[in-house]
């Protein structure tokens, strides 16, 4: 045989012996030693542990979004929250016009209001009308990553009809 094609007079060429001799260079599916291109197998050495910190990053940024969502969902409930005590102390105060018990409509309204979560900000409620007009607000706390100590506020408008008409369908 000639010397030139994979055996030498020693066994099979350096190259062969070393595919089959060394261990892969960590997975990769890259040999070491000689016998390959200057530089492969190399490079990959100067980055070990970067997947660790592109991964720590990744991790921070899922927790603040985690954090701001939270922050968004909770607002939005309070924002809820807000509007439902409107509705109450709205309605409250146009039942209070149209059937006295005796106290003001603005003071029904308030209680309707704290009983719900808010503060009474406004009434409009004209007296011996059939329409009152109110505006609460809810102050957002607790929030994780966002500043806490906003105020949500919410109007609300009650309309009584007396005109006892039903309505068609």
């Amino acid at each position: 045989m000639r010397s030139g094609m994979g055996r030498s007079r020693d066994g099979p060429s350096r190259g062969r012996a070393l595919l089959r001799g060394r261990a892969l260079l960590r997975g990769r599916g890259l040999p070491r030693g000689r016998g390959l291109p200057r530089g492969v197998g190399d490079r990959w050495r100067g980055e070990s542990g970067s997947i660790t910190v592109i991964a720590a990053g990744i991790m921070v940024i899922l927790a603040v979004m985690t954090l701001a969502t939270a922050d968004v969902a909770r607002a939005l409930s309070m924002s809820s929250r807000a509007q439902a005590a409107a509705d109450a102390a709205a309605l409250a105060a146009a039942q209070e016009m149209v059937e006295p018990t005796g106290q003001d409509p603005a003071e029904v309204a308030a209680k309707f209001a704290e009983r719900n979560g808010a503060t009474l900000v406004r009434c409009d409620c004209a007296d011996g009308g059939s329409e009152a007009t109110v505006s609460v607000q809810v102050e957002v706390s607790g929030l994780l990553l966002l500043r806490s100590g906003r105020t949500i506020t919410a109007i609300a408008r009650a309309v009584v009809d007396l005109t006892g008409a039903v309505p068609e369908t």
